[in-house]
């Protein structure tokens, strides 16, 4: 009989273009577990449902949000029902209820990843009884889960003490440490001139994180372009701003890219910009991701002067903290990284210091010193 753990994680997006989930994946499989993985596409255009250990449902908002949430429920339910798994991962709120409940049958244990507050997302803070719902959901089914996760040391404690849990693990979403070959060369791509700084966004285009603030202040940056890396349902606003704004031949919009190509891409361009708004409590503890990747590849970051953002910004001296609701200061704060080259270049070696630590190889050590003790 094959003794070999099986490890299941369920998430509401697609693990494609997730580097959280993708990174999770990987270590486990390289700690000799079997891994499986049931998500979801509801984004990519003409995507077509993946079976396999790997699985990415397909999903769509072109009926109603009912029969969204009602196909999600009956395919996560089925294949939790039938996967055999020792230890299931909920990888947000909206598959934590399932997994729950599937585990108990199951006797396996579980993880939950508290990727946001749940309880405070910007998306719904026009929607109070929606939040109040996943609020109650989150409050109702968290006691039960084994091990909790968060990316930040406040969402930590945000929960230890709304909740009254025991400690949480903060696993931050840093990028693995892998050597990137070949950079993209986004001037080739859109026949830029040599000196233009390429300044990038880089993850779902949403409201609330900076874009229509650099949009407003662009043809008033001094030789530079902006890239945006990703999609999202604000994208297709986001073009049209652009084009109202006649900013075509300075804003490109790059589309998305598998997370196994993204440091390739991130890689190509000059200063990673990461200016969250702050319009939710979730959207305050921001530590998003995307800094993480641009600290890795060497691009100074200019991101919103968040705590815990900056709080890495400043620890490792790898960019500037600006508020992101001045545009002034982010116009000239941007205006000023792009034309010191020797400024950029010492935050860029800083950035190469710094992500000697700031890796997933290293973080995730602490998930199975916990896993190693309970077992």
């Amino acid at each position: 009989m094959d003794s070999t753990k099986v490890v299941l994680f369920t998430f509401l997006g697609n693990f494609h273009y997730d580097s959280r989930v993708t990174n999770f994946y990987n270590s486990f499989i390289e700690k000799g577990y079997k891994v499986k993985v049931i998500s979801f596409d509801w984004l990519t255009k003409e995507f077509k449902t993946e079976k396999g250990d790997i699985s990415v449902y397909r999903l769509t908002k072109n009926f109603s949000s009912i029969y969204y949430y009602l196909k999600f429920s009956i395919i996560l339910s089925f294949r939790l029902l039938f996967t055999k798994a020792d230890l299931i991962f909920a990888e947000d709120v909206y598959t934590l209820p399932f997994v729950i409940l599937f585990a108990k049958l199951k006797k396996a244990k579980i993880c939950y990843d508290s990727r946001e507050i749940y309880a405070h997302l910007a998306g719904l803070s026009n929607k109070k009884n929606i939040q109040m719902f996943w609020r109650w959901i989150e409050k109702t089914f968290i006691k039960s889960v084994d091990v909790v996760i968060t990316t930040g040391e406040m969402d930590s404690a945000y929960l230890e003490k709304e909740y009254n849990l025991r400690a949480t693990i903060v696993i931050r979403n840093l990028p693995l440490a892998n050597k990137i070959i070949e950079s993209f060369d986004y001037r080739k791509k859109y026949n830029l001139e040599n000196d233009k700084k390429i300044l990038l966004y880089q993850g779902v285009i949403l409201p609330g994180r900076g874009l229509n603030n650099i949009f407003n202040i662009m043809d008033q940056l001094e030789n530079c372009v902006l890239i945006i890396l990703g999609d999202g349902e604000y994208e297709e606003k986001c073009r049209q701003i652009v084009r109202e704004k006649k900013l075509t031949n300075k804003v490109f919009f790059f589309g998305k890219v598998t997370q196994n190509e993204l440091l390739k891409y991130t890689s190509g361009a000059d200063i990673g910009l990461a200016l969250i708004e702050n319009l939710s409590l979730s959207y305050y503890y921001a530590l998003p991701n995307k800094m993480f990747e641009y600290i890795y590849c060497g691009l100074p970051v200019i991101a919103s002067n968040l705590p815990q953002m900056k709080a890495v910004i400043e620890k490792y001296n790898v960019g500037l903290c600006v508020n992101s609701e001045d545009s002034s200061e982010i116009k000239s704060v941007i205006n000023m990284v792009a034309s010191d080259d020797k400024y950029r270049k010492k935050l860029s070696a800083n950035c190469k210091v710094a992500s000697h630590e700031l890796n997933w190889n290293n973080e995730i050590k602490k998930l199975f010193r916990v896993f190693e003790t309970n077992t």
